[in-house]
């Protein structure tokens, strides 16, 4: 009888223990159900889940170009989702998730006494899908030693709420778009985009295990950073998938024997493709969007989910900025080699002084206080730095004083191409490389923009009634009325007792000739011609005018010149097409501008782009034919500013404008010769390679193939006479060629 009563007193004492840790956690499970530990999400909230959505940036063919994010996240349905994608997650993060209602028992139990009591962190988490849909949705916060216990009872509750409120599919959807992947990439599109440059649905099956592979830890596990790691990860998720019989043996050696392919497609703001074009468009939508927020509309650039639809073409962008790139690269070469040691970024003392005192690190050394010394000798200490170079970058032992020498050596470009008819802006390229160099000579830069305001003039000219068979002497002469200011010629044009009509003094670009002609223009009505083609720059009213001395934008150019070829009406260049938000409700529309009537005549306008063509076959820029053999009908003009500072080139086609321009940002630091400064050479390339690789692809040919119309016999007959006429024999019997005429410049007409 006794050892029964001692038997009975530890079972009783047992019993009490359960029941008193049965009653604390009872106690604890309802603390944090009613919000003892933090709120929960109620069932409402939950029904109007709202997570960030990435904004993003599409091109005219509605191809994704970029995206604006906090965290980048691009939902999609279940429907876009392929099975097999599904099954992978399904095979290796919860087999019995159709089975269970949000907590797999068998995995709850051992997490509960393992993990949770005896806070065994090693034992596995063993949440189910829902359990981690849960944490995705709700980030945890850290409650001390009590952490997991409080967030795993949380994230239990949540599931079985998301489990009545949604079905299985729906779960899945949520899941998918919401689980973290490598690199702020969140939900699988995002993954899919990023990692393989394709949509989910287009995912293949090896793709789809390297991708679920990684939610294990995606670090460790980055196909990108880790590709051996993701290799053998992938290969589990496959061996979880045949295990479970979601994968056929025969279908499970196919995806194994696949290598490990990444197509890495790049949407952050700093890299991938259009980078200073998106760069525009995000400043642009920023001010919209504070626009809408004075009538009390909330939006959120980086959070809303914006669709932004562009008239950018990605195709022709990445042909862009492919001739941009292998152009440049060779420049910058020959720019470097022709002034050898003599570089004015290494001899230069003014320029070198002011970038050293323009530098971060200047500056805030001068801030606290040192003095000069000190300031120059912190900045020559060598220390291992990266390097910055077109192509490669490197990593090199220098000084800072080294580096911002380095730096000053760079060329820089802007190149811009647009549908002369609506304006559209079809490519943007900003400058040779975004992340290294952010100011953007599209929408940003103004320069001098040479000869190729030439052809502005001319019209004007022609307006004015000159005729293009009026001849001009190319003889220099001294404008007595402008401080005895006398413009020359380079290049192979002759001056001694020749004439020249408009075509061939256009095709040569002989700046004498071309003064005379602004004079018959008449300044006033040049600059008045010149604000009506959309010139907003205020352009200087002197003789140089013609010689293109104003500081004009890449921007304005290229509208401008659409009316040589859009019925003689300047389109403005314009990049949005519509906004919408994450439904597809659109917010706003945007129209092609124009003007209503033309601000030159169609006879004139046939007379100029005959003028132009000239230029591509025979002048200044034949290297389009007789370098890179383009047998397009291109109507162009060069120009080269003084001391070879500026090199620009347009290009005009039927269907496309192309404007380009090359230089040095320091406007100190021009070419060291003509012949590798002018723009025939330093800019006509990109526009010539451009169109190299439009030429080979047939999806453009409406571009490509596209010709001008002929001239109307009106047209025909003006532009018929001899390109040159010489002097008389008495004129040149009386005329002294190398003795300059004295003249005053006719400033009134």
């Amino acid at each position: 009888m006794q050892v029964k009563k001692k038997l009975k007193k530890p079972l009783r004492y047992l019993l009490y223990g359960i029941g008193i840790i049965m009653l604390l956690v009872s106690l604890f499970v309802t603390t944090v159900y009613f919000g003892g530990w933090g709120p929960i999400p109620s069932s409402k909230e939950l029904q109007e889940l709202s997570q960030y959505k990435a904004s993003e940036v599409y091109d005219v063919n509605n191809e994704l170009l970029g995206k604006f994010y906090l965290a980048d996240r691009q939902p999609i349905t279940i429907d876009q989702i392929p099975q097999h994608t599904i099954d992978a997650l399904i095979a290796t993060e919860d087999v019995r998730y159709y089975e269970h209602s949000g907590v797999d028992t068998r995995s709850f139990l051992r997490v509960f006494f393992k993990t949770i009591l005896l806070q065994d962190a090693s034992s596995g988490g063993g949440s189910t899908l829902t359990q981690q849909l849960a944490k995705n949705l709700f980030s945890r916060k850290d409650y001390g030693f009590l952490t997991l216990p409080v967030v795993k009872t949380k994230e239990i509750i949540i599931a079985r709420r998301l489990e009545r409120l949604y079905d299985k599919q729906a779960i899945l959807a949520l899941y998918f778009n919401t689980v973290p992947f490598s690199g702020n990439t969140y939900g699988i599109e995002s993954a899919a985009l990023k990692f393989f440059n394709k949509h989910t649905k287009d995912l293949t099956v090896s793709e789809a295990a390297t991708l679920i592979g990684t939610l294990k830890a995606s670090a460790t596990y980055d196909p990108r950073n880790h590709p051996k790691r993701s290799l053998s990860r992938r290969n589990t998720v496959l061996s979880q998938m045949k295990k479970y019989d979601y994968l056929s043996e025969a279908a499970y050696k196919n995806a194994v024997s696949d290598s490990l392919k990444l197509n890495y497609g790049t949407y952050d703001e700093e890299r991938g493709i259009a980078t200073y074009f998106r760069e525009e468009v995000r400043n642009r939508l920023l001010k919209w969007i504070e626009e809408q927020s004075t009538y009390g509309t909330k939006i959120n650039l980086y959070t809303s989910g914006l669709k932004i639809y562009t008239t950018l073409d990605k195709t022709l962008q990445l042909y862009a900025e492919d001739a941009v790139s292998t152009h440049m690269t060779q420049l910058q070469d020959s720019f470097e080699k022709e002034y050898g040691n003599a570089a004015p970024w290494l001899t230069n003392k003014k320029i070198v002084t002011d970038a050293i005192q323009r530098s971060f690190h200047y500056k805030r050394l001068n801030h606290q206080g040192y003095a000069q010394n000190a300031i120059m000798d912190s900045l020559n200490k060598p220390r291992k730095m990266w390097w910055p170079g077109i192509p490669r970058d490197s990593t090199v032992m220098a000084s800072t004083i080294d580096s911002i020498q380095h730096s000053l050596k760079f060329l820089n470009t802007g190149m811009l191409t647009l549908d002369p008819v609506s304006g559209a802006i079809r490519t943007w390229v900003g400058g040779v490389d975004f992340e290294k160099y952010k100011f953007d000579h599209i929408s940003k830069s103004k320069r001098q923009v040479g000869s190729t305001f030439k052809p502005i003039v001319y019209v004007t000219a022609l307006e004015q009634g000159v005729v293009p068979c009026d001849y001009f002497s190319a003889q220099e002469v001294v404008y007595e009325n402008m401080e005895g200011w006398s413009p020359s010629n380079s290049g192979n044009v002759d001056e001694k007792y020749m004439n020249y009509n408009m075509t061939a003094a256009l095709s040569k670009s002989i700046n004498t000739v071309s003064v005379k002609i602004l004079e018959k223009a008449g300044i006033e009505n040049t600059i008045k011609l010149a604000s009506t083609l959309g010139i907003t720059a205020k352009l200087p009213e002197v003789p140089s005018l013609a010689l293109g001395t104003a500081e004009i934008s890449l921007l304005e150019m290229a509208g401008a010149y659409t009316a040589f070829v859009h019925k003689g009406i300047p389109t403005r260049p314009y990049y949005l097409r519509k906004i919408e938000d994450s439904q597809g409700k659109v917010l706003a529309q945007f129209e092609p501008e124009e003007h209503a009537k033309p601000v030159f005549s169609e006879t004139n306008r046939q007379l100029m782009i005959s003028m132009m063509q000239a230029v591509a076959t025979s002048g200044t820029a034949r290297r389009l034919k007789s370098t890179y053999g383009l047998p397009n009908d291109i109507a162009a003009k060069t120009g080269t500013t003084q001391s070879n500072k500026d090199a620009w080139f347009v290009a005009l086609t039927p269907n496309l404008v192309a404007v380009t321009w090359v230089g040095h940002d320091d406007h100190r630091i021009g070419f060291k010769s003509t012949a590798t400064g002018q723009g025939a050479n330093a800019a006509l390339p990109i526009v010539a390679k451009f169109f190299q690789k439009v030429n080979k692809d047939s999806t453009y040919n409406d571009i490509s193939r596209a010709r001008f119309q002929a001239p109307s016999p009106v047209a025909r007959q003006l532009l018929d006479c001899p390109p040159t006429k010489r002097d008389g024999f008495l004129k040149r019997l009386f005329t002294n060629p190398d003795k300059k005429k004295k003249k005053r410049f006719k400033t009134k007409n």
